[in-house]
């Protein structure tokens, strides 16, 4: 191996809806503009962390709620309420041309990197509401990781002791909001490239701080850069 190569990705970044689909989101312009129709922040982070450690960046400004690309093809939730019930012939066309040629962009980075002999660090930049079904989410960072894939485990503890010294006032937790090992084109990637050159880590950071704008999202993003690439040298 000659050393790691990095890879940023975001799968939510935004909340566009293409001209032949927007028939299907007809008065649902609130729904689209809250967290569940992208994850706010989450393109700015990624953009910072590609530039930090120049890094190739993917990012998806079609919303989840079309069709969402952290989701397997066969998963409940890979079409929303407002696509689930459009005919096959439609949604088998968003499949072709959103989801399948971004899925094939990463991998084929991931696989590039490989084949040059570098082990792959790929962060997932999203983003999660501070409050959803009425529970207060009690992190301000989460590091979500697949605790069986030894190089995930080391680098989230060393990448969240290096927040703790930086930042000690943020509240960072692994493996939530979610669990680091469910559906999501992390685990996809685990399952193409094995732990040896593969590393993958989904970062969430939580809305409120998104959304507060100013010095305590500024101040977020460099201290998750600065930490991450402490976390790498160590």
């Amino acid at each position: 191996m000659t050393g790691d190569a990095f890879v940023i990705t975001c799968e939510h970044g935004g909340n566009r809806v293409p001209a032949p689909y927007l028939r299907l989101f007809r008065r649902r312009h609130t729904l689209l503009a809250s967290h569940r129709g992208y994850d706010p922040g989450a393109r700015t982070m990624a953009r910072m962390l590609a530039t930090a450690f120049d890094a190739p960046l993917v990012i998806s400004t079609v919303s989840r709620l079309l069709i969402d690309l952290n989701r397997s093809i066969g998963h409940p939730r890979l079409f929303s309420a407002a696509t689930r019930s459009a005919p096959a012939d439609v949604r088998a066309c968003v499949v072709e041309r959103y989801y399948r040629p971004y899925r094939t962009q990463v991998e084929g980075l991931v696989r590039e990197a490989v084949s040059r002999g570098r082990c792959v660090v790929h962060v997932s930049s999203h983003s999660f509401t501070p409050v959803l079904n009425g529970s207060v989410r009690r992190a301000d960072v989460g590091l979500l990781y697949d605790p069986a894939r030894p190089g995930e485990t080391a680098l989230c503890a060393r990448w969240k002791d290096s927040l703790a010294a930086m930042a000690p006032h943020l509240h960072v937790r692994r493996n939530y909001p979610y669990a680091g090992k469910g559906d999501g084109l992390t685990a996809h990637l685990r399952r193409t490239f094995s732990p040896a050159v593969y590393v993958g880590v989904e970062l969430e950071v939580n809305q409120r701080i998104v959304f507060a704008a100013g010095r305590p999202w500024t101040s977020l993003r460099r201290t998750l850069v600065d930490s991450l690439r402490a976390a790498r040298a160590r």
